[in-house]
C-alpha cells in the first residue's frame, strides 16, 4: 500500500449545523451518494446515524466523521464531513466538531424557517472562526416559503441573501453545486506537515477487539503506525497500531498528515485514559504548545440510576464506564438510598440527554434501571462563608447553617409564531421568568428572550411550549449564572419514615401546593396495604400536607348472622389490634413508578 501524497490545498474540512429535523442527516446521505463514497446498493437512509436509538428517534446524537473524494475538472478534492446533532442538549458535540473544521454548512428548513438552535449553532461557528455557507433545504416541499425564510436569515444572522444556496436533500436538487461551493468558499487547512505532530482528539469510541478508537484531526505534522505518541494533557504514552479514515467504514492508511481527519488505535485499553480535547504529539519530537481544547461541559441535571436487581450493580458500573468514553459530558458517582439500595448519582446536560443515556444503558448492557426524578444543581452559602454545590436534595445542609441558596438561571430564546405571544408570556410568568426583549424576525415570527430558573425548565416546559404553540415553538437556552432565591427542601414521609429519593427543592411560595400535588400522585401509585399508610410532606419540622392510603379490610363479621352485638365488636377489636401491630412492624412497598411521580408533577389529567 503506497503512501498517497495529498495536496493540502485540495482538502476541505467542514460540518453541517442546523436545528433538529432540518435535514442534516439526509443532506449527508446525499453527499455520500453523489461523491460515490457509498454505492446505491449499500445505501440506507440516515447512513451516518448508526445507533438504533438515532434511527428510531430520527435524531443525531453523536457527531460522525466521513471522508468524501470529490472529482472536479480541476482534479480530485478530499472533503472531510462531520455530521453534528441539532438538539440543544447535544450542543457540546457540535462545539467539538467545529474545532475540527474550517467551514460549516448552515442548513435552514425552507418551510419551518430560522429556529432557536439555528441561531445558537451559527453563533458557535462564528466564535470558532469558521466560514459559513448558508444553505436553504427542502425547497421541493409544498409548504416551502424560500423568500420569506431567506429574509429571516438576513434579520437573525445578518447573512447576504445572494450567498444563500437552495437545495433539496431529498431529491438531490442543488447538491452538485453545493459541493462546488464547499471547495470554492471553505479555506483549506493551514497546518504544516514538517512541524512537530499536533492532533486534536475530538471524539472516541470503544471496540471490544481493538480497544479505544480515537477520532483525531491532524493540525500539524503526520502520524503513522509504529510511532510513539504522547497525550499532552494527560501525559500518557502509547504506541500507534493503526491509522486511517472513515469511508464511511474504517479504512486503514499508511499515514495521516496535516489537515486530515481520521482515527487512530494504539495500546489504549482503559476507557478513562482518553480525554476529549487533548492534543496528541510525537514522543521523540514533541510540540511545545497544546491545541486549545474544549471547555469542560458542566452537567446541569442530576438524577439517580439504580439497578432494579441489586446484583446488577457491577454490570451497571461497567456499562456506565463504557458509555462515559463516548460521552464526556456525562458524569456519575456511586450513592446508596434506603429505598432503592446501591446505585449512581448521574449528571446530564439536559432532559433529552438523560433519556438517551438511560435508554442506551438499558439497551447496550441489558440492565433494568430505576431512575429517580431529575433535579438541578444548587449553590449554598453556609455559615462561615463557604459556598458548596448541591447535586441532590439530600445533600442540603441543616436549615440553621444555611445563609443563602442560589439556583441556576438560564437565558431562554423562544421562537414562536406571533399569534402565540400572549399564551407564552402567561406561561413564562407562571415559571418565575424575567422578560428581557422581543425581536421580530418577520411579520409572523417572533423571538422572545427571557431569563428563568433552570429548575422550572427541566420538568415539562418543553411539552407545554409545544402544546401552546401547536408544535411550532422552538427553544434554546444557555446558563447565565446563579441567583439567590427563597428555596426550601420538601421531605416526603411514607408511614412516618422519610424517603430520600422523593424529596425535592422548590420555591417557598409553591412548596405547599407542590407537596400536596405529589402526595396525591403517590396515593395513586402506592398500592394499599393491610394497614393505613399516612403520606406527609414536611418543610423542616412542620407538616404542610397529608394524604392517607386506606387499609385493605377483610370483613371479619361476615359469618355472624344475628346474635349478640358484643361478639361482632370483639372480632372488630381483635382486627384493629392486629392492624395496629402490623403498622408498627410492617414496611411499605413503594413501586418504581412512584419515584417518577415528582417528574410528572405538572402534568394535567
Amino acid at each position: 500500500m503506497s503512501e498517497p501524497a495529498v495536496d493540502r490545498s485540495r482538502i476541505r474540512n467542514f460540518c453541517i449545523i442546523a436545528h433538529i429535523d432540518h435535514g442534516k442527516s439526509t443532506l449527508a446521505d446525499r453527499l455520500l451518494l453523489h461523491t460515490g463514497t457509498v454505492s446505491q446498493r449499500d445505501f440506507q437512509d440516515q447512513m451516518l446515524d448508526d445507533m438504533d436509538l438515532e434511527r428510531e428517534r430520527g435524531i443525531t446524537i453523536k457527531a460522525k466523521a466521513v471522508t468524501l473524494r470529490y472529482r472536479r475538472p480541476d482534479g480530485e478534492h478530499t472533503l472531510n464531513l462531520i455530521d453534528t446533532p441539532g438538539h440543544v442538549d447535544f450542543s457540546y458535540e457540535v462545539s467539538r466538531s467545529l474545532a475540527a473544521c474550517e467551514g460549516a454548512l448552515l442548513l435552514v428548513d425552507a418551510s419551518q424557517g430560522v429556529e432557536a438552535q439555528t441561531i445558537a449553532n451559527a453563533h458557535l461557528a462564528l466564535e470558532a472562526g469558521l466560514t459559513i455557507v448558508p444553505v436553504l433545504n427542502k425547497i421541493d416541499m409544498a409548504a416551502a416559503r424560500p423568500d420569506e425564510v431567506i429574509e429571516e436569515m438576513v434579520h437573525a444572522l445578518a447573512i447576504d441573501p445572494g450567498r444563500v444556496h437552495r437545495v433539496s436533500a431529498k431529491t438531490g436538487l442543488g447538491v452538485p453545486e453545493l459541493l462546488d461551493l464547499v471547495v470554492e468558499r471553505i479555506p483549506p487547512p493551514s497546518g504544516k506537515e514538517e512541524a512537530p505532530l499536533r492532533a486534536l482528539i475530538f471524539d472516541a469510541s470503544y471496540d471490544e477487539y481493538r480497544g479505544v478508537i480515537v477520532y483525531i484531526r491532524v493540525v500539524d505534522g503526520a502520524i503513522r503506525p509504529g510511532q510513539s505518541i504522547l497525550t499532552m494533557g494527560a501525559g500518557r504514552r502509547y504506541e500507534v497500531e493503526e491509522v486511517g479514515i472513515f469511508n464511511p467504514k474504517m479504512q486503514k492508511l499508511p499515514a495521516l498528515r496535516a489537515g486530515d481527519v481520521g482515527y487512530l488505535t494504539a495500546t489504549i485499553r482503559n476507557l478513562s485514559d482518553v480525554s476529549i480535547g487533548d492534543t496528541v504529539t510525537d514522543r521523540s519530537r514533541p510540540a511545545t504548545d497544546k491545541l486549545p481544547g474544549y471547555k469542560e461541559p458542566l452537567p446541569m441535571v442530576f438524577c439517580g440510576l439504580y439497578p432494579t436487581n441489586n446484583t446488577d450493580f457491577e454490570r451497571l458500573r461497567y456499562a456506565l464506564d463504557k458509555l462515559r468514553l463516548n460521552d464526556s459530558s456525562f458524569t456519575y458517582v456511586p450513592e446508596s438510598s434506603d429505598a432503592l439500595g446501591f446505585g449512581f448519582r448521574c449528571g446530564f446536560l439536559g432532559l433529552l440527554h438523560m433519556e438517551v443515556v438511560q435508554e442506551r444503558l438499558e439497551r447496550e448492557s441489558g440492565v433494568d434501571i430505576v431512575q429517580t426524578a431529575p433535579n438541578v444543581t444548587f449553590e449554598v452559602l453556609v455559615r462561615g462563608g463557604e459556598m458548596i454545590r448541591i447535586e441532590s436534595p439530600t445533600q442540603l445542609p441543616d436549615p440553621g447553617r444555611i445563609e443563602l441558596v442560589c439556583e441556576p438561571v438560564v437565558r431562554t430564546t423562544i421562537m414562536i409564531p406571533a399569534q402565540y405571544i400572549g399564551s407564552i408570556m402567561t406561561l413564562m410568568e407562571e415559571r418565575r421568568a424575567r422578560y428581557m426583549r422581543t425581536d421580530y424576525l418577520s411579520q409572523s415570527r417572533v423571538i422572545l428572550v427571557y431569563e428563568m430558573p433552570f429548575a422550572e425548565l427541566i420538568t415539562d416546559f418543553h411539552d407545554k411550549l409545544k402544546s401552546l404553540t401547536r408544535g411550532y415553538g422552538t427553544l434554546d437556552y444557555e446558563l447565565v449564572g446563579y441567583s439567590p432565591e427563597d428555596l426550601v427542601k420538601i421531605s416526603i414521609l411514607v408511614n412516618g419514615s422519610p424517603v430520600d429519593a422523593l424529596s425535592f427543592i422548590c420555591h417557598r411560595s409553591v412548596a405547599e401546593a407542590r407537596g400536596r400535588k405529589l402526595l396525591k400522585k403517590l396515593k395513586e401509585e402506592i398500592p394499599r396495604h393491610l394497614f393505613e399508610v399516612p403520606l406527609q410532606a414536611a418543610l423542616g419540622g412542620k407538616i404542610i400536607a397529608r394524604e392517607s392510603i386506606g387499609a385493605l379490610r377483610k370483613n371479619v363479621t361476615a359469618k355472624c348472622y344475628g346474635g349478640d352485638i358484643t361478639r361482632k365488636r370483639k372480632l372488630l377489636e381483635r382486627q384493629k389490634e392486629g392492624k395496629k401491630r402490623m403498622k408498627s412492624i410492617g414496611s411499605v412497598e413503594i413501586p418504581q413508578k412512584a419515584f417518577l411521580a415528582v417528574l410528572r408533577l405538572d402534568e394535567e389529567k
